[in-house]
């Protein structure tokens, strides 16, 4: 039995025995993140699904496809000893069996901005791979870590506008103690880039602190957080924005909840993360 087969078979058993399911996909390399993930889809349901799948899809031509760390047995230790009832990690063949999908689902004005931007066709393999998971596991709930700010915001506008049946919950930023927010790539930051990946957290707490002090000023904001980047040797910063986090749209006037966001390179790693004002 292939493994689609053999996870359409264990959840349809949940299903029939009114069980909830929780969903919780990533492309594997676990860390402390995403075993936070699948405790809080334990919360929610009675039976979790974690997904291991390196999408392909998501990778632009000069990106880290081949070179993405992979894990799976150790992968697997971590995620049963979270709790997880059942890890589904196919192979690329068995996901995308004709070769890649010529029918995909895309997020026009809303998948071109922040990462997308600079990633054009990243945020389409993301919402493909997630509604094919949706429709493997016919989730009720499914948990995404807020580190990835706009994927969080498309997979909600995916949810509403195309009718899934689930229920999407968000998840804090896990962080290092100095800061830096856990992320599979951290694997590639060496010592020397270690003190420029933590100014991204730093870069963010600026802002937040010239928010508690009463600024309001979008572009204020924003230049607080540029500044510490342009002091940190070795990062090269490539946005910075304040950004609605529900609709990704620029506000005329910071307020709590809208989420300062920002991608850069430290020591040639591209890492992203972003912080809601409060």
């Amino acid at each position: 039995m292939d493994r689609i087969a053999a996870l359409r078979q264990a959840v349809s058993g949940v299903r029939a025995d009114r069980r909830r399911i929780g969903l919780v996909p990533t492309m594997g390399a676990l860390h402390e993140g995403h075993l936070s993930l699948c405790d809080i889809a334990r919360k929610h349901c009675d039976f979790v699904v974690l997904s291991i799948f390196v999408n392909p899809l998501q990778f632009g031509a000069d990106e880290d496809l081949d070179r993405y760390p992979r894990s799976l047995a150790a992968d697997s230790e971590l995620a049963r000893g979270r709790g997880v009832d059942l890890i589904f990690a196919p192979p690329t063949e068995e996901i995308y069996p004709r070769g890649p999908s010529l029918v995909r689902v895309s997020a026009p004005g809303l998948d071109d901005r922040l990462c997308g931007h600079f990633r054009p066709g990243h945020f389409t393999g993301v919402l493909t791979i997630v509604a094919k998971l949706f429709n493997l596991v016919a989730p009720d709930v499914a948990v995404f870590g807020r580190k990835d700010l706009q994927q969080v915001a498309l997979i909600r506008w995916m949810v509403h506008d195309l009718d899934f049946a689930v229920d999407i919950v968000a998840a804090p930023v896990v962080r290092e103690p100095d800061g830096l927010a856990l992320s599979s790539r951290n694997a590639y930051i060496d010592t020397a880039a270690r003190g420029a990946a933590a100014s991204l957290s730093q870069a963010l707490r600026a802002a937040q602190q010239a928010f508690d002090a009463g600024e309001r000023d979008p572009a204020a904001l924003v230049g607080a957080a540029h500044a510490i980047l342009e002091r940190a040797p070795g990062v090269e910063v490539q946005y910075v924005e304040l950004v609605d986090a529900d609709t990704l749209d620029t506000p005329g006037r910071a307020e709590r909840g809208h989420a300062l966001a920002l991608a850069a390179f430290a020591g040639g790693t591209r890492l992203i993360d972003n912080h809601l004002l409060e």
